[in-house]
């Protein structure tokens, strides 16, 4: 069974979404991060920066939330084997990370980027309901997740991209979103 660390209000929670996806076992372990639980050895072990999330499967560990995603879609999702494939996925979960993330909730990058970002991805959405086409993906937890906490956290409205609040609203439709993004 995998057994998810993470802390409250983390990153930890849109793995979770992702293992809600899929349905698959796994017991979710809420550090106490004001108490410096994850500071303790025992975890550090786990993780020695002491970051959240964390996955365990059996006897393997990983941390990043980007690597968790991409290993669970390979090897229990629908990845699929061919390298394009993988690269194409890992291509816009890596987006997520290193560029939304960093170029929205960077308030000194936020006014020119946004426009920069948000534009190209509301023509992508306007002619698919999902980043890579018909289907859910885990590039959508992992670039939906960061869209849905534009508004969310930011207080930013999104109305000058109406195909990306569609897709906002797609995603918070869904019983896994609901139950490990909304419940937070």
């Amino acid at each position: 069974m995998l057994k998810l660390y993470g802390g409250a209000r983390s990153r930890a929670s849109l793995v979770q979404w992702y293992i809600e996806e899929l349905n698959l076992p796994y017991e979710f372990v809420l550090l106490d991060m004001a108490n410096g639980e994850h500071r303790q050895d025992t975890f550090l072990s786990l993780n020695p920066f002491g970051k959240v999330p964390v996955l365990v499967d059996g006897d393997f560990k990983i941390w990043e939330s980007g690597a968790i995603l991409l290993y669970i879609a390979q090897k229990y999702g629908n990845l699929g084997n061919l390298p394009e494939t993988r690269a194409i996925a890992e291509q816009w979960v890596l987006f997520a990370n290193a560029t939304l993330g960093p170029g929205i909730f960077s308030e000194a990058t936020r006014a020119k980027e946004l426009p920069k970002l948000m534009t190209p991805l509301n023509e992508l959405l306007s002619k698919q309901p999902y980043i890579l086409g018909n289907e859910f993906t885990v590039v959508d937890v992992a670039l939906g997740s960061i869209v849905f906490y534009i508004p969310a956290m930011l207080k930013i409205e999104l109305t000058d991209y109406p195909a990306v609040n569609d897709y906002l609203s797609r995603l918070s439709a869904r019983p896994a979103f609901i139950k490990t993004i909304l419940k937070r």
